[in-house]
């Protein structure tokens, strides 16, 4: 892939955010280090030039290479031009500046924190395959392919059924009653797994034999419900390799909530 400069200073005005902290607090920083550049007589220090090279190497988007650190170079140069003459205006001291610094500032902090907190709280293998069968025991091993009608009163969805029974046609009597988002499409759900639905609506469903249709109304917390089963097929479940990544990053942002939530349990919030 050809290196573009333009594009690598959009990113490092990311991944540089964090030792741009520190340029003012502490400039000395840069006096035990080798010079890679001098702007105005302020160092550019060839350690933050190789922090920054680690850091968007790290980001997968290119390989360490000599034409890498010069153009990482020359855009800090011109961070570097660029933040002198914001310090001359003065920016640095307006108030909406300094507080987007300080949320800047508190997220770097935090990710770090969660970065080490993942680091020292790996999701292990055999988390994994317990919550790969506990979902696949969820879904269970039947997909469902049916229609509904929802209407918000119990008389109306009575009627309806009549209506049905009469010969009506259920996709008809959908599309012109049905207040839910499937009536144009005759009220069709697709297949489905009996957990995709509130649980009022699954037991009705599952336990209608194929091209049957809800003898009452199905009362949930969405109105009532007339529901047809239009067919029934072996669940579809990927194999756990297949599936794997995501359900480990599920893990992990588990992992990061509770750790969050038990934060603020000890908190002494008021």
């Amino acid at each position: 892939m050809m290196f573009k400069p333009a594009r690598l200073m959009f990113a490092l005005i990311a991944i540089a955010a964090a030792p741009a902290f520190a340029q003012k607090a502490a400039p000395a920083a840069d006096k035990g280090s080798a010079v890679a550049a001098t702007v105005n007589g302020k160092p550019i220090s060839t350690a933050k030039v190789d922090l920054t090279v680690k850091q968007y190497v790290a980001q997968g988007k290119q390989t360490d290479s000599p034409q890498l650190r010069e153009a990482i170079k020359r855009e800090l140069i011109g961070r570097e031009v660029l933040i002198q003459e914001a310090d001359k205006q003065g920016f640095g001291t307006r108030a909406d500046v300094k507080a987007a610094l300080e949320n800047a500032k508190q997220s770097i902090i935090i990710n770090a924190m969660l970065a080490d907190f993942v680091k020292k709280n790996p999701v292990k293998d055999a988390e994994i395959k317990a919550e790969y069968e506990r979902q696949k025991a969820i879904i269970g091993d039947k997909e469902y392919h049916a229609r509904h009608i929802l209407v918000p009163t119990e008389e109306e969805a009575k009627a309806l059924i009549v209506k049905i029974k009469s010969g009506s046609k259920f996709e008809d009597l959908a599309k012109a009653n049905s207040k839910d988002g499937s009536a144009a499409n005759g009220g069709d759900l697709d297949w489905q797994s009996p957990a995709g639905y509130v649980a009022e609506f699954s037991k009705a469903m599952v336990a209608l034999q194929k091209g049957g249709v809800s003898e009452t109304p199905v009362k949930s917390q969405h109105g009532f419900h007339i529901i047809k089963l239009e067919d029934i097929r072996p669940a579809k479940i990927p194999p756990l390799e297949e599936v794997k990544q995501q359900v480990a990053e599920s893990l992990q942002q588990r992992k990061l909530q509770g750790f969050r939530e038990e934060l603020l349990k000890k908190a002494k919030i008021q």
